[in-house]
């Protein structure tokens, strides 16, 4: 699971910022906390805010991470391709422009059952990682002990085995990660910490590229596997009955390409009779597209106990069926795993103390000059110095400003005459 998420000088964050999944001291919703290796964890974090504040900045740096951790191995030694994924740092303030950039994680593997926690992160500068580490902790200990720290003077592999240390040292590369290059010499530290990364899952969809391209996603098995079929069917039945089955076509194959094609239907009986009605997949409402692409990735990470990154969740889909989603990963019943859902969203209708914590609602707010912050309900004090207490209207009060993070709006008076 994610306790922590810190990242420093990437996008619109110029400054440290943390997501904290870890669960302040607290009353409500307590049968939600997961317990492991010492750490109470929160299963949902929601982040709102203005258009513009940062909070896909905040997807947009795990997803960052996590990516570089995968591939960082492809770019060693090769100064043009890493100028091309190097992250772009916070360019509205000469000095941070040239600084680095910092992610750094804290987690737990899921099925661990000695319930050890890690510590990984790094920092990569205009040519390449300066610096990068991997602590760890028992479930029993106060303290992290490290597996390797690197900086451009340093490499102490201390923690790595000794078979392993020498190939390190001669395949390591200034644009490479530790934990990358480690993996594919399969290195039992390395792997677990690159694996639970790839554990992760991503879906964006405040980007209309992404919407289009990720509506012809298809479950995995879902052509020639009937059971897969019926395992959608029923996720559906959840929120539209009206879809009661899939019909799978496969399309003549064209000269100019091997990849296989197919046309999906959807069938709807017609009223009154038990006969199908067809309509193609493709021709489904948004909402009902979005849930269709939400479906892998939402089985993948309930499955594998992963971490589900979601920017704009509310977009095309009805609140109640929002907070349905969100339900998922609160009930412990439907969430054996204790998989976790990060999303951000303007839907203020789920903004509310009968589904969330004060600790699982997130702000981001951005400054007259450009810089973004990221900060918990739990910590918000108001003009009086009080805390939020649990029982306040959240979505009634932070429509009215209270909490900040909302737009500045002025009167829409361009068509007016001179």
């Amino acid at each position: 699971m994610l306790i922590q998420f810190n990242f420093k000088n990437f996008n619109s964050f110029r400054d440290d910022t943390t997501l904290d999944l870890s669960a302040a001291k607290m009353t409500e919703f307590s049968e939600r906390v997961v317990t492991v290796g010492g750490e109470k964890i929160l299963p949902v974090a929601a982040i709102y805010g203005a258009n513009a504040s940062g909070k896909s900045n905040v997807y947009g740096a795990f997803e960052y991470m996590s990516e570089y951790v995968a591939d960082s191995f492809k770019y060693g030694d090769d100064e043009k391709n890493f100028e091309d994924v190097r992250p772009r740092p916070f360019l509205f303030d000469v000095s941070s422009e040239k600084e680095d950039t910092s992610f750094e994680v804290y987690f737990t593997v899921p099925g661990d059952k000695t319930e050890k926690s890690y510590n990984y992160g790094f920092c990569i500068g205009e040519d390449g990682i300066t610096e990068e580490w991997l602590n760890y902790k028992a479930r029993t200990a106060r303290k992290y002990s490290m597996i390797f720290y690197r900086d451009k003077e340093t490499l102490d592999l201390s923690g790595i085995p000794k078979a392993s240390r020498e190939n390190i040292k001669v395949a390591l590369e200034k644009q490479v990660l530790i934990v990358s290059l480690g993996a594919k010499l399969k290195i039992a530290k390395c792997k677990l910490v690159r694996d639970w990364f790839l554990n992760n899952e991503f879906a964006d969809f405040g980007n209309a590229v992404t919407n289009f391209f990720m509506s012809r996603l298809l479950p995995k098995g879902f052509v020639t596997d009937e059971s897969v079929r019926e395992k959608v069917i029923d996720y559906f039945a959840s929120f539209d009955e009206t879809i009661k089955g899939f019909e799978v076509t496969k399309l003549p194959q064209q000269e100019d390409t091997k990849d296989e094609k197919y046309m999906i239907d959807a069938l709807h009986q017609k009223k009154g009779s038990d006969e199908m009605a067809k309509i193609s997949l493709s021709e489904e409402s948004a909402g009902t597209l979005k849930m269709f692409v939400l479906y892998p990735e939402l089985e993948s990470v309930l499955k594998n106990g992963g971490v589900f990154f979601i920017d704009e969740l509310n977009a095309r889909l009805h609140p109640l069926l929002v907070r349905n989603f969100v339900l998922t990963f609160l009930n412990p019943e439907t969430n054996r795993n204790h998989a976790q859902l990060v999303f951000t969203t303007h839907d203020t209708w789920q903004l509310s103390n009968q589904l969330l914590r004060r600790d699982e609602i997130w702000f981001t707010e951005k400054d007259d000059v450009g810089v973004s912050t990221l900060y918990s309900l739990a910590d918000f004090v108001d003009e009086t110095g009080a805390r939020i207490r649990k029982d306040e209207s959240y979505e009634k009060n932070y429509l009215l400003g209270k909490y900040g993070a909302i737009p500045s709006l002025k009167t829409i008076a361009f068509l007016e005459e001179e």
